[in-house]
């Protein structure tokens, strides 16, 4: 073969092969589209509490379960606030544990002090508009 043959058909195959690496990023995945889902806000419940107080332990396994349950629906997160006194300060904590429930545009649309069971706190959910 040739040399301006040969060169003529590895630039062919180079831009065949940009061509596609193009279309590929620009095409919506399942994965984009995933992700997009993702970075949507989500309804935020915070528990303030410490991990030696007692109904703060009981806490323990019913946040646990509720942050792998409702993943992707639910954000749960547990603040110790005698390992982060800030915390308590920043978040007007009287009493641990304390949950301060969220809307998805971070506004606190609830708070309770002391024990939350698992039903109390679906229950509180389903009150405020946000069945999971």
């Amino acid at each position: 073969m040739k040399t301006p043959t040969r060169i003529l058909i590895i630039l062919l195959l180079a831009a065949a092969v940009a061509g596609v690496l193009a279309a590929k990023r620009n095409r919506n995945t399942p994965e984009i589209v995933d992700e997009a889902l993702a970075a949507k806000p989500l309804p935020r419940l915070v528990d303030l509490g410490a991990d030696k107080c007692i109904p703060c332990k009981m806490m323990a396994p019913i946040l646990d379960e509720l942050k792998g349950t409702y993943a992707g629906k639910l954000e749960v997160e547990f603040i110790d606030v005698w390992k982060n006194e800030s915390a308590g300060q920043q978040y007007g904590v009287r009493v641990i544990p304390t949950q301060i429930f969220y809307s998805p545009d971070g506004k606190e649309i609830f708070r309770h002090e002391g024990f939350f069971s698992r039903e109390e706190i679906l229950a509180k959910w389903k009150e405020l508009g946000h069945e999971f």
